[in-house]
């Protein structure tokens, strides 16, 4: 696919997915992924295959947290003002965020988020994880591309960051959230991530897939 087709595939898709999580709602609490018949569906039409590709470097995604949808505000801003409760801004700014309260899917805390003071309890996760997409298949598009997926709201949530580390670079198959209730989000949030970029996943990843959408609640697997 000519890589400037495949930049603006990507960008629509970004585009949707920031308007389906809906602006000021926390995955998780409200516009989470819904899972369906859908979610197995994206699933097995996801290749699989082991990683490759050369040395991963965050370089090759472009500079972190860009103004992405050109609303005048940076990703990590933006994310922040959709996943914290009782959002503050800094005086005079319209986007940086000064306070608030994380309600954190991966764990079930509660955090008071103030810049500067607890900023590092609060991490912007890739859901799935920059190296894995590298990995998966996004070693082969543009820099352009890599970039929109980076600072797609689709595959970013706020998350406690002792959780976030814990995570690292891990697929399905090596880390899924220790809170039990969130992980059928997580990983559809996942597959929907992957179905979207054309990303691949391994066969433990997949397994790992399928055993978490078992257990969701109300969630029947295809034979």
């Amino acid at each position: 696919m000519p890589p400037l087709l495949l930049l603006a595939i990507l960008l629509i898709a970004a585009a949707s997915a920031w308007r389906a999580c809906g602006e000021g709602r926390a995955p998780g609490r409200s516009g989470g992924v819904v899972l369906s018949q859908q979610t197995a569906e994206r699933l097995a039409g996801i290749p699989v295959r082991p990683k490759g590709g050369p040395a991963y470097s965050r370089e090759e995604f472009g500079p972190a947290w860009a103004d992405a949808d050109r609303n005048g505000c940076d990703t990590r801003n933006d994310v922040l003002a959709r996943d914290l409760l009782e959002v503050t801004r800094a005086p005079g700014e319209r986007c940086e965020v000064a306070g608030g309260v994380l309600e954190d899917p991966y764990t079930g805390r509660r955090i008071d988020f103030e810049r500067g003071r607890t900023s590092r309890e609060v991490h912007i996760d890739h859901v799935v994880a920059l190296s894995d997409a590298w990995a998966s298949g996004a070693h082969g598009w543009d820099r352009p591309a890599r970039q929109a997926m980076a600072n797609d709201p689709a595959n970013l949530l706020a998350v406690e960051g002792r959780a976030n580390t814990d995570k690292g670079a891990s697929d399905a198959a090596g880390w899924l959230p220790p809170r039990r209730e969130y992980r059928c989000d997580y990983v559809g949030r996942q597959i929907l991530v992957k179905a979207t970029y054309g990303l691949s996943v391994t066969v433990a990843e997949r397994e790992a897939m399928l055993g978490s959408l078992a257990a969701c609640p109300g969630f029947e697997l295809g034979g």
